[in-house]
């Protein structure tokens, strides 16, 4: 969780540079192109997921044709939320809390 906060207070800051590993030759000979790579990812794990890029959308960002979207959402910490569940062959329905992980919130594109 510290890590996802000073990410996100960088980010805020527009100061990204300050993560990069100041011990790696290829990342700071890279610097601009890691910040970017940043930014995708960011973008790509939107809490909301319409705000997701499409995969069209991610492709022209990586070739350069297209710029990552500038208004991003840093938080990464939603709360997951209870929901109920059923299990095959039980009468009724089992309650209780299940994960939801990104790729199950994202739905199908």
């Amino acid at each position: 969780m510290h890590l996802l906060d000073l990410f996100k207070r960088k980010a805020e800051e527009e100061r990204l540079l300050d993560v990069v590993d100041k011990y790696n030759d290829d990342m700071q000979t890279h610097r601009a192109e890691v910040v970017e790579m940043m930014r995708v990812v960011v973008w790509c794990l939107q809490s909301n997921f319409s705000r997701r890029p499409s995969m069209s959308v991610l492709v022209k960002v990586l070739e350069g044709s297209t710029d990552v979207q500038s208004n991003l959402d840093y938080n990464f910490t939603t709360p997951v939320a209870p929901r109920p569940i059923t299990v095959a062959g039980h009468q009724g329905d089992v309650i209780g809390t299940t994960t939801l992980f990104a790729s199950a919130l994202s739905g199908p594109r």
